[in-house]
C-alpha cells in the first residue's frame, strides 16, 4: 500500500491541517485506511437501522452495542491493530445485511455506502478504503463536511461513553438509536449545512442523556465518589499499573490480586476511581502513578511492573515494556498481549504472573497525596455553604480549568492560569487536563479546598449539574453564573462534550491550545457569533477580560 492517508480528528494532527503520511498518534496509514473503511460501513449500518427504526421495527441490544463498539474502536488512541478492524468490517459487513432485511423495503435513494459490501482480504480492503477517506469527495461542500465530520467524531466520543455504560448493564434506546440516525445523516445528500447544524445541536443533547446514562451506572454499581487522599508516590513491592478508564476492569483485577501481595495503582484518567467507595475499600488499590497519557512512554519505560490498558489512551509501546503491557476491551495493538472476556469474565492470571515475576519496586517513597472525589453529589452536599461563600464575596468566581490534555506545545497556558487564579477563586477540574496542575497547593476558602477534582472526561456531566444548581439558586442562567470555562481538547470525547455545552446554550468557553482542524470557517463563525467560543490567546489578557466582564454583570 502507498504510504498515505489523511486524518484531522485530534488536535495534535500534522501542522494543524492534518496527518498525510503517518499519524502523530502512532497510527498507521494501514489502520488509517481500515477505520475509514470501517466508518464507511456503519454509515450503511446507520441507514438500515434508521429506516428500520421510522418502521417501528426492534434491533437487539447485540447489534447496538456492536455500532457502539465499532465506532468508539475509531477514537484517537484506543486500537492500533489492523487484524482487529478487519474483523469489525467484517462483522460490519453481516450486521448492515441483517439491518437490510429488517428495515424491508425501502422507497427513495439507497446511498452508495448503504449498497456497499466490502472485499473479502485485507489487501483488498486496504486498496478500497482510499475510495472512503475523510477527503476522497473533492466536489463536497467544505461546510457539509466539516459538520459530517464534527458529528461523526462527536458520536466516536458518545461511543465510548456508550460502551461504558453498557458494559455495567445500562443501555437507553435514545442513545443507542441516535447512532443510527446520525451515521445515516452523514451521507445524506439533501440535508443543508443548517439541518447538520441542528443535528449537532440534537446530539449534543443525546451525548448528554448518555453522560448521565454512565453516571448512574457507575453511582449505583460503585456508590458515589467522596473526598479521598491519594498516594502519589511508590510503595515496595510487586505492582500493576492500570490506566484507560475501565471501572469494571479494575474492580476485576482488585478481586483477582486480593491476598496475593500486588499492589494496584492508577494512572492518568484512572486516578478518579479512588474516590468510589467499592473501589477504595480495597486496601491494595494503594495509590496513582504518574500523569497523563501522553507521558506514558517516559513513564513506562523499563516500569519493573505490569500495565493494563482498559480503553483510550494508548501509544505506542516501547521495547523496554512491550513485554509487560496488556490490552483489554476495545484498546489494542499488534503484537502485544489482549485479555479477552469471557461471559463477562476477565481472566488477568497473565498480568498477575508479570507482576509478580518483575518484582515492582525495591523501596518505599517518601508519602505524597493529592485529593480527589468531588463529583456532583459531594458538591451540590456542600452547596449552602458554597452559595453563602458567594454571597459573602468569600468566593468571587469559579474557573472550570479540565479537558483532554496532550503533547503540543501551548498547554502550559493551563498550568499558568491555574497558578495565577485569584485566592478567591474556586478552580474545578476533571479529565487528564488536570495533570498539568493538580499536584499543586492551592489552599482553601473556608473549609473548601480551592482545587475541586472532579473525576474523569465524562464527569462533565458532574461539572453541569452542579452548575444547573447554583443558577437556580441564585435564580439565573448558568451563562449569568460567575463561571468560566477553559477548556482544553484533544480527541473526539472533547467534542461530543462541546457539542453537549453548546447544546445547553452554554456560551463564551476558552477552549485551546488550537482549534479543530475538522471546523470549517464558516462553521466556526456559526460557533462564535451563537455561542462566543473564544480561542484562548495568553493568561493575562484572558484572566483579566473574564474577571472584568463578570464585575460588571
Amino acid at each position: 500500500m502507498e504510504n498515505n492517508m489523511f486524518c484531522f480528528q485530534c488536535e495534535q494532527t500534522l501542522g494543524g491541517k492534518g496527518c498525510t503520511r503517518h499519524g502523530i498518534c502512532g497510527k498507521s496509514p494501514e489502520v488509517a485506511g481500515l477505520q475509514d473503511l470501517l466508518i464507511h460501513m456503519l454509515r450503511g449500518v446507520g441507514f438500515y437501522g434508521q429506516k428500520a427504526l421510522e418502521k417501528g421495527r426492534k434491533i437487539d441490544q447485540d447489534t447496538n452495542k456492536f455500532v457502539i463498539d465499532a465506532i468508539f474502536s475509531t477514537l484517537t488512541n484506543v486500537n492500533f491493530d489492523p487484524e482487529r478492524f478487519v474483523q469489525y468490517i467484517e462483522k460490519a459487513a453481516e450486521i448492515k445485511a441483517y439491518m437490510k432485511e429488517l428495515a424491508g423495503e425501502i422507497d427513495g435513494v439507497i446511498p452508495a455506502a448503504a449498497e456497499y459490501t466490502p472485499p473479502m482480504t485485507r489487501e483488498e480492503m486496504l486498496k478500497e478504503a482510499k475510495k472512503f477517506g475523510v477527503m476522497a469527495d473533492t466536489s463536497l461542500n467544505e461546510d457539509i463536511r466539516s459538520l459530517r465530520e464534527l458529528l461523526t467524531y462527536g458520536m466516536k466520543g458518545m461511543g465510548a461513553y456508550g460502551h461504558h455504560a453498557h458494559i455495567l448493564g445500562r443501555m437507553d434506546d435514545t442513545v443507542s438509536h441516535f447512532f443510527y440516525k446520525g451515521l445515516a445523516a452523514t451521507i445524506d445528500n439533501s440535508l443543508s449545512v443548517d439541518d447538520l447544524v441542528k443535528l449537532n445541536m440534537e446530539f449534543g443533547q443525546v451525548n448528554f442523556k448518555c453522560m448521565e446514562l454512565l453516571d448512574r451506572a457507575n453511582t449505583e454499581t460503585y456508590g458515589h465518589p467522596v473526598p479521598t487522599e491519594v498516594l502519589i508516590t511508590k510503595k515496595k513491592g510487586p505492582f500493576i499499573v492500570v490506566s484507560g478508564h475501565d471501572l469494571k476492569d479494575l474492580k476485576q483485577l482488585l478481586e483477582q490480586t486480593e491476598g496475593k501481595g500486588i499492589n494496584i495503582y492508577t494512572h492518568g484518567e484512572m486516578l478518579p476511581t479512588h474516590a468510589y467507595p467499592e473501589l477504595k475499600k480495597y486496601p491494595h488499590l494503594v495509590g496513582n502513578f504518574g500523569g497523563a497519557w501522553q507521558d506514558q512512554q517516559k513513564e513506562f519505560d523499563g516500569l519493573p511492573g505490569a500495565i493494563l490498558m482498559t480503553t483510550n489512551c494508548l501509544q505506542k509501546p516501547r521495547d523496554s515494556y512491550k513485554d509487560r503491557i496488556f490490552t483489554s476491551s476495545i484498546v489494542g495493538f499488534p503484537d502485544t498481549a489482549h485479555i479477552k472476556e469471557i461471559d463477562g469474565i476477565k481472566d488477568f492470571s497473565p498480568i498477575i504472573e508479570k507482576a509478580l515475576e518483575l518484582g515492582g519496586w525495591q523501596e518505599d517513597e517518601e508519602d505524597q497525596k493529592i485529593l480527589v472525589g468531588f463529583g456532583h453529589n459531594t458538591v451540590l452536599g456542600v452547596a449552602d455553604k458554597v452559595i453563602d461563600a458567594v454571597k459573602s464575596g468569600a468566593i468571587r468566581h469559579f474557573f472550570l480549568i479540565g479537558g483532554c490534555d496532550g503533547a503540543k506545545p501551548g498547554r502550559n497556558y493551563y498550568t499558568e492560569f491555574a497558578e495565577k487564579a485569584p485566592e478567591d477563586t474556586i478552580i474545578l477540574t476533571l479529565a487528564c487536563g488536570k495533570f498539568r496542575f493538580n499536584k499543586k497547593e492551592f489552599g482553601t476558602i473556608g473549609e473548601l479546598p480551592r482545587l475541586l477534582d472532579m473525576g474523569q472526561c465524562n464527569d462533565a456531566y458532574s461539572a453541569i449539574k452542579v452548575a444547573v444548581a447554583l443558577s437556580e439558586a441564585f435564580e439565573c442562567s448558568v451563562n449569568e453564573l460567575p463561571l468560566s470555562l477553559i477548556l482544553s481538547w484533544y480527541e473526539q470525547k472533547a467534542v461530543c462534550i462541546l457539542l453537549t455545552l453548546l447544546s445547553l446554550g452554554i456560551k463564551n468557553i476558552h477552549l485551546g491550545p488550537s482549534l479543530p482542524a475538522f471546523v470549517s470557517p464558516n462553521v466556526l463563525q456559526v460557533l462564535v457569533d451563537n455561542f462566543n467560543i473564544t480561542p484562548i490567546s495568553n493568561v493575562e489578557a484572558d484572566m483579566s477580560a473574564i474577571l472584568e466582564a463578570a464585575a460588571t454583570a
